[in-house]
């Protein structure tokens, strides 16, 4: 049980960073200060997650009343995509910005 609370507020914290960083990645409108690698790894660590909690047996035994945990697994890799895609985003427009100088 304690491990199960450990690793809610562990996905949680992380959940409730992720907005805040799409929203400064949004608004920045550069890739500067930003690494794909690093989200790249991380969605690979968020998607081995989902995979773990699909796989394990007791977990899907369990999954009517233990949904939750898989719910927030999955809202961070969205939140984490997110920002996946406002880095291409982003990459084009510091193309275009160096184009244009």
């Amino acid at each position: 049980m304690i491990h199960e609370l450990l690793e809610i507020i562990m996905i949680v914290s992380f959940g409730v960073s992720w907005p805040f960083n799409v929203i400064k990645s949004y608004k920045a409108r550069t890739t500067k200060g930003k690494s794909l690698l690093f989200l790249c790894l991380v969605l690979f660590g968020y998607i081995a997650g989902i995979c773990s909690k699909l796989l394990n047996s007791e977990y899907m035994m369990n999954f009517a009343s233990k949904w939750y945990i898989l719910f927030f697994y999955v809202l961070n890799f969205v939140m984490i995509f997110a920002d996946f895609c406002l880095y291409f985003r982003n990459l084009k427009i510091d193309r275009s910005s160096s184009v244009s100088a």
